[in-house]
């Protein structure tokens, strides 16, 4: 993503305080040179993703546009961390605070995968609201380790990974003084403000410093993920992933570039209906050069697989009861127009009024919703889907792992649930269908009343 993809923070001496949002473009830029410059093929990545969506906006001309501008497309980027600690992930949401990112969704991956390990609990930070997502919509899925789930660590080498993970630290105090600071006060003036994104920036580079190689190997045969997150003394970007309008031309062209990707693309198929939910695929995890202490104390070299290079298609967000289908059915459950899936109210869609209409005389039957959308009295704008899907997440990680791992499914599982998270976060733990419903019931209300009609009570969504 080049310079001019996100707008400029503007970190000049103007004095001007730099808000919320000018903080997380920045950062987002900021990770994306960094991650560029650790690992090369994204950057092939990104030029092939930029490609693509020229071609697609060629031609469809606006109707490439329909589930978000060019501009946003262009710049969007989810990012993938991992943490170790209840106070690491604390101390992160308190810097994502400070980039107006909430926690919003609860993922729990070790179940979400029968065939792999990954004994991580995740939830996404992002913006929610729509302003905020069009100015700048950087969103990062972390994931924190499950040590206390012995279905993977036994007691004893519980105690030691818990041991070795409080004895580090990923972020320091200035970092999150400011990171405070930005969220109490909704920016932060020029010379804090870089100050700031330096620090966090900094917090996730691959580390330089030596990896104990018996310890990671002990790790690596729980779990790749765990060695991960466990096995060496800082965190790093797993992941950055831009955004495509046609996953599908992305994944054939980067194949024919020679670069390994993984075996299929995760999430809906490609079908004749529209783009709903995520489809999310990407390379192979690359071998990364490394130094290790080996067992007799002395320094030598090797690689590990651990970062690899995502790429993703936004569709249309689901309603509870259009994910339940998609879950029970897929997508040939659901309709295969932008208006049945509104008018069903199986897609989140915000609607507007066609005043309009009344210029002949005539007035709305009722709230009834399919007749006023069948009828023009209602136009319906999709929503994009701004969240993660469970099975995608875990089918990602799978495969990007160099070996299943194990688990013992005799023992007892941890109890950790979206409520136990929130403790965690120190901070509500938002949920996704909730703030699409909030929006789409917003702007439904506000429609009709400009009809003067009352919203549908048979209406949920």
């Amino acid at each position: 993503m080049g310079r001019a993809d996100v707008p400029p923070a503007g970190l000049g001496e103007d004095g001007r305080m730099r808000q919320t949002w000018e903080l997380r473009a920045e950062f987002a830029q900021r990770l994306s040179d960094l991650y560029g410059r650790e690992v090369p093929a994204y950057t092939t990545l990104v030029d092939v993703a930029h490609q693509v969506n020229r071609d697609v906006v060629g031609e469809l001309g606006a109707g490439a546009e329909r589930l978000g501008s060019i501009e946003r497309v262009t710049a969007e980027r989810h990012g993938a961390i991992r943490v170790g600690t209840p106070t690491e992930l604390a101390q992160l949401a308190r810097i994502f605070g400070a980039l107006g990112m909430y926690p919003t969704g609860f993922y729990d991956l070790r179940e979400a995968s029968t065939e792999a390990a990954v004994p991580v609990v995740s939830t996404a930070f992002r913006p929610t609201d729509p302003d905020e997502l069009a100015r700048n919509p950087f969103r990062v899925f972390t994931s924190l380790l499950a040590t206390q789930d012995r279905r993977f660590f036994g007691a004893e080498l519980a105690v030691r990974l818990e041991a070795f993970l409080a004895r580090r630290r990923l972020f320091g105090p200035r970092l999150l003084e400011l990171a405070d600071l930005a969220e109490a006060e909704g920016g932060l003036p020029p010379n804090s403000a870089d100050e700031f994104l330096t620090l966090a920036t900094a917090s996730f580079a691959l580390s330089t410093e030596p990896v104990d190689r018996a310890w990671y190997n002990e790790l690596s045969q729980i779990s790749a993920v765990a060695a991960d997150i466990g096995g060496v003394g800082s965190t790093h970007i797993n992941h950055l992933t831009p955004r495509v309008l046609d996953i599908d031309e992305l994944y054939a062209r980067m194949t024919g570039l020679g670069i390994e990707m993984i075996d299929k693309i995760q999430g809906p198929p490609r079908w004749a209906g529209p783009d709903v939910l995520l489809r999310q695929t990407s390379f192979k995890a690359l071998a990364e050069p490394r130094r290790f202490i080996e067992p007799d104390g002395s320094l030598g070299t090797g690689s590990l697989r651990v970062r690899f290079g995502e790429v993703e298609a936004r569709g249309i967000a689901l309603t509870r009861r259009g994910r339940a289908i998609y879950e029970e059915q897929g997508v040939l459950g659901l309709p295969t127009t932008e208006q049945g899936l509104a008018a069903s109210r199986l897609g989140v869609f915000t609607l507007t009024a066609v005043p309009d209409r009344a210029r002949d005389g005539r007035a709305p039957a009722g709230p009834e919703l399919a007749t006023l959308l069948a009828d023009g009295w209602l136009r319906a704008e999709p929503v994009v889907y701004e969240d993660f899907l469970p099975r995608s997440a875990a089918g990602i990680f799978r495969s990007n792992l160099t070996s299943d791992g194990s688990r013992d499914a005799e023992q007892q599982g941890a109890d950790l649930d979206a409520d136990w998270l929130a403790g965690v976060l120190q901070r509500p733990l938002l949920d996704p269908d909730d703030v699409y419903e909030t929006r789409a019931t917003a702007a439904e209300r506000s429609a009709l009343a400009d009809l003067d009609l009352d919203l549908d009570p048979r209406s949920t969504l």
